[in-house]
């Protein structure tokens, strides 16, 4: 899978899973709630350092 693709996977994923964890939280599960929303930060922070990894792989010297 190449790094634009893992990007928009664990963005989305990110995302599902603190939609999740919003639902859990207004329906008082606050356990389960606590473990999406900490998924979802995981997978958040998996995404920004596919994102640093892909500006790293895609910076250009000029000058």
């Amino acid at each position: 899978m190449d790094l634009e693709s893992q990007i928009r996977l664990e963005s989305s994923q990110a995302a599902r899973l603190s939609q999740e964890a919003n639902r859990a939280f207004a329906a008082k599960n606050f356990a389960q709630g606590k473990v999406l929303m900490k998924q979802a930060v995981e997978a958040g922070q998996r995404c920004q350092s596919l994102i640093q990894q892909y500006n790293q792989d895609n910076t250009t010297v000029t000058g």
